[in-house]
């Protein structure tokens, strides 16, 4: 039986796509601080600027491509079964044809109404105030923000503890609970995170770190797995 490789993806593989972190630029958009933009109370407070901030991240989503890293995690679907756990709102995980991939944090081409997030929609345009759900309330981005709950994290509990190999890649295991998610493993599975500025991690399991670009460490490491397949 083929080994189940489960990766855990942030925004360091979505960067060398052209996609700018918060860590980029200290936390700020156009010098607003993060969490005028991306909390509830932003929302509640100033729900036109939140909209320009995801619209315009929309809007670039459009300008960007998968990377090296992503494909290469493409590749390795046809001799593992691969599954990948994003942090990441944008679809470049999908667009590179990744099949099996949950969203922690959200997804920026949908929208959900305001007062019922099972009300989920596609989105690809700019939203606007007065656009609207079927139950007659505003739209809004389709994201976890500061200080909401994670969802997804219940989902993907049984994915990472029946990992036999676990990826980490462009994450600095700095937010949870996504960064706890490496404690869930079964003991004496292999861990490698790749990053070129890791945090130090402190867990059980065997750890190989690999202190290169998501678009260098995970293509060789990609072709070192395969090998071994064969």
């Amino acid at each position: 039986m083929k080994s189940k490789i489960v990766f855990l993806t942030g925004a360091g593989i979505s960067q060398e796509s052209g996609i700018k972190t918060f860590r980029d630029a200290d936390g700020l958009w156009n010098n607003h601080d993060i969490m005028e933009v991306a909390s509830p109370q932003a929302w509640a407070k100033n729900p036109k600027l939140v909209l320009e901030f995801y619209n315009q991240r929309r809007r670039q989503l459009h300008e960007v491509q998968p990377n090296a890293a992503h494909r290469a995690i493409t590749k390795l679907q046809a001799y593992f079964p691969v599954e990948v756990i994003t942090q990441n709102v944008d679809d470049l995980h999908e667009r590179a044809g990744n099949k099996n991939v949950w969203h922690l944090h959200g997804e920026l081409f949908k929208v959900r109404s305001e007062k019922n997030e099972n009300l989920v929609y596609e989105w690809k345009k700019d939203l606007h105030l007065g656009d609207t759900a079927e139950d007659g309330a505003q739209l809004r981005p389709h994201i976890v923000w500061f200080g909401e709950a994670v969802p997804m994290i219940e989902k993907v509990l049984p994915v990472v503890q029946q990992a036999d190999i676990f990826i980490i890649v462009g994450t600095g295991m700095q937010v949870y609970p996504a960064a706890g998610l490496v404690h869930e493993l079964k003991s004496g599975v292999s861990v490698y995170y790749i990053d070129p500025y890791p945090s130090p991690l402190s867990i059980g399991n065997p750890l190989h770190i690999i202190a290169k670009k998501a678009g260098e460490g995970l293509p060789e490491l990609v072709e070192e797995l395969i090998k071994k397949a064969d």
